[in-house]
């Protein structure tokens, strides 16, 4: 396993989403197997796990898997590097100085995970009526005093990253991107590299339609959020099909499976690039951490990748996301 690097942090090459043990893909299981699979996780190798401070508030509360999480990691968090975000509403900010607000919102995370500092502290969606350039100002400030080691936005293009670059500098973005969600190649890799910052994505598997394991008659229950993901209609599955064919052709060559080859092509493809799959089951989850252990030969990627650009793809969410225009406010509305 080769480590990768968010500036002055060295994580494992493909991390853990931890979302999925709180809400957002139907029933969660029992607390003990959530700790459980964090662990084994760690005992695999991996050393980056993500959250956020919103995360369970469709069937707990917010903060749930932080406070999942921080008890999980609590006996070697000094040996991992722990990533949450923040959402600030507008209503928050009036009258207050905005580090202010965002270092309430630090400190209650840093509680909730059992810690006394964030490596990676995010923005989780740029608030459209708050100053950017004075968040990363805030955030800068919350480096300098130790609190956060680096910070990162999310589902931002690359005007966005540069307007807060300029003030502090990006540790990380963390945005879609998958193959069937490409937006990130047009200008955020090309910038990211360019300026030594991390690309990290998050439902790098496709929520699961890259596995080859989510098909039409797959029943998406209660909160889960693959009912309106594009891709996972029942008409865009049968369109996509072509993709999956693809990937089994690989797997089959390379003794891996269609998640690994997903996985490995775009560790290959970027090298900034450091994936966060999400999964509430143990097995999957060392299925998909085991994808760095699948190299693609030069050859192999190259046939792979123009294959790839050869297949249209049908469905798409991108990446254009504020707080005022998010796709998990278009879901919740749908619920």
């Amino acid at each position: 396993m080769k480590t990768r690097t968010i500036k002055s942090l060295t994580v494992s090459p493909i991390g853990m989403g931890c979302m999925g043990f709180s809400h957002g893909y139907g029933k969660v299981p029992e607390e003990s197997y959530a700790i459980d699979a964090i662990r084994k996780a760690h005992d695999f190798g991996c050393n980056f796990f993500d959250t956020a401070e919103t995360y369970g508030r469709e069937q707990f509360y917010p903060g749930h898997n932080e406070q999942l999480v921080g008890k999980a990691v609590e006996p070697f968090r000094k040996d991992i590097i722990l990533a949450t975000k923040l959402h600030i509403a507008t209503e928050e900010t009036e009258n207050k100085n905005l580090y202010d607000v965002i270092r309430a919102h630090l400190e209650k995370s840093m509680q909730n995970l059992r810690t006394d500092y964030v490596d990676l502290y995010y923005l989780h969606r740029i608030n459209e009526d708050l100053s950017l350039q004075e968040i990363a100002a805030a955030m800068g400030r919350l480096r300098q005093e130790g609190l956060i080691r680096e910070w990162g936005l999310s589902q931002v293009n690359a005007k966005q990253i540069k307007e807060a670059d300029d003030v502090t500098p990006v540790g990380a973005v963390q945005n879609l991107y998958s193959m069937v969600e490409r937006d990130c190649e047009i200008d955020v890799f090309p910038y990211c590299l360019e300026h030594n910052i991390a690309v990290v994505p998050f439902s790098p598997v496709a929520s699961g339609f890259l596995s080859g394991k989510v098909t039409t008659e797959t029943k998406f229950e209660g909160d889960d959020v693959r009912k309106f993901v594009p891709q996972l209609s029942k008409e865009n599955i049968n369109a996509n099909q072509p993709v999956l064919d693809l990937l089994k052709t690989y797997a089959t060559e390379k003794n891996a499976t269609n998640a690994q080859i997903s996985l490995a092509w775009m560790l290959k493809k970027y090298d900034n690039c450091i994936p966060i799959p999400g999964s509430k089951s143990i097995d999957h989850i060392l299925e998909n951490l085991g994808s760095w252990n699948v190299e693609l030969t030069d050859e192999e990627f190259t046939k792979l990748d123009t294959a790839l650009n050869s297949i249209e793809i049908h469905g798409h969410r991108g990446i254009a996301e504020t707080q005022q225009h998010t796709f998990s406010n278009n879901w919740r509305n749908k619920q």
